[in-house]
């Protein structure tokens, strides 16, 4: 009998939506630069403020009717939205913004206050034609990804727009995308569906060097705005994006396992030379472990360290084994290293008579001529009762 796991997809690929609240976050945190040639984070800030129905807003004692899409704050608030020393850098920011076609403005009370309207926002936000108090500080809005590649492409990203577009192709359990499963991963929808990516990629893609994207991506973690998942040789970094699911669906977010995630993708997981730099869990002991005697060039503290992750995997995909302190793990080799790849059956015992899992193992150990062809170095995982 085998088990196979089905997963919804809760992500919209047209369309992503972004909470007010984390973006008008984003303007408070200034330890990140907004500094750069892409607009992405100058026109987010200006959706965020969009309304969603016709409503009246008064201001100076001035009541002023805003239809949805539209916002009107003073030029004193776009500066500070923007981040701008003048307020005539906020006018240039709009400015452009308009000649993309993006908005339309119009500058009121003697250049005092400005009332912005999203070009595009009945097409991706659900208009309500009638009139209602203005209340609108919580909740989302959907973005086009189209735009935001059409933002990426104009110039150098800073690195606030980075962030933005991390948090925009963000993909949490979607079957179509690998590694998804464990926590938010970043996905730029390549068709591969495949999270896999390099500094260089990233760099061509923000316009910036790959020392560049190393310094930003590394200030992120050290922030912890994301969890950076690199891999030995050519099989790139994936980009977990932390706090997403508490924001996005008021959920706890997860743990990232660097360990788990290489099983998952299939790529080489590193064994730690001491136990102090383990952080497999202590869950499964030594003493519930057999390995039996074999040619193996693997050593047994390497296939014990990966028998308790194999456990920790199995355990979150619902075996219920795996949970248990009494449970004795077999491992049997079924071939050596002659064959390059090496095949073991772990065996799954139930000290109280239940049902008892086998799986197959195919483990490789780490070769340098391995990184030039990652497929010759995929470790698997399959299995049944």
């Amino acid at each position: 009998m085998e088990y196979q796991l089905e997963i919804k997809q809760i992500v919209d690929f047209p369309r992503c939506r972004i909470y007010r609240d984390f973006v008008r976050s984003l303007i408070a945190n200034k330890s990140i630069r907004t500094n750069g040639g892409s607009f992405l984070f100058y026109y987010i800030v200006l959706c965020s403020y969009a309304n969603y129905r016709s409503s009246y807003r008064r201001m100076e004692h001035i009541t002023y009717q805003i239809g949805p899409g539209e916002w009107i704050c003073t030029l004193a608030d776009l500066q500070a939205w923007f981040r701008c020393r003048f307020q005539h850098q906020a006018l240039s920011i709009l400015n452009h913004l308009k000649d993309q076609n993006c908005i339309t403005f119009t500058l009121l009370e003697k250049n005092k206050v400005v009332k912005f309207k999203i070009t595009d926002w009945p097409k991706d936000n659900t208009v309500l034609e009638y009139n209602c108090p203005c209340k609108k500080d919580e909740g989302l809005f959907f973005f086009p990804i189209a735009r935001v590649h059409e933002f990426i492409s104009m110039g150098k990203c800073s690195e606030m727009d980075i962030l933005l577009d991390l948090w925009i192709h963000a993909v949490y359990n979607d079957p179509s995308v690998q590694g998804s499963y464990s926590a938010p991963v970043v996905y730029y929808r390549n068709n591969s569906g495949n999270p896999l990516t390099s500094f260089q990629t990233l760099g061509d893609r923000w316009n910036h060097s790959k020392a560049t994207i190393s310094r930003i991506l590394k200030k992120f973690e050290e922030q912890n705005l994301i969890t950076l998942v690199s891999f030995k040789g050519r099989h790139g970094s994936m980009i977990y994006l932390n706090y997403y699911l508490s924001v996005m669906f008021d959920i706890s977010d997860v743990m990232i396992d660097k360990e788990e995630i290489a099983m998952k993708m299939q790529l080489p997981i590193h064994i730690p030379e001491n136990e102090a730099e383990s952080c497999v869990s202590e869950t499964v002991t030594d003493e519930q472990i057999t390995v039996s005697e074999n040619e193996s060039c693997v050593p047994e503290s390497h296939m014990k360290f990966i028998i308790r992750k194999v456990a920790e995997l199995l355990k979150t995909q619902g075996i219920p084994c795996c949970e248990c302190p009494q449970t004795q793990y077999i491992l049997s080799p079924l071939s050596a290293c002659k064959d390059i790849v090496n095949l073991y059956t772990l065996s799954i015992i139930c000290p109280y008579g239940n049902t008892a899992y086998r799986f197959e193992l195919s483990i490789t150990p780490e070769d340098p001529s391995a990184q030039m062809a990652p497929e010759a170095s995929q470790p698997a995982l399959e299995g049944g009762v």
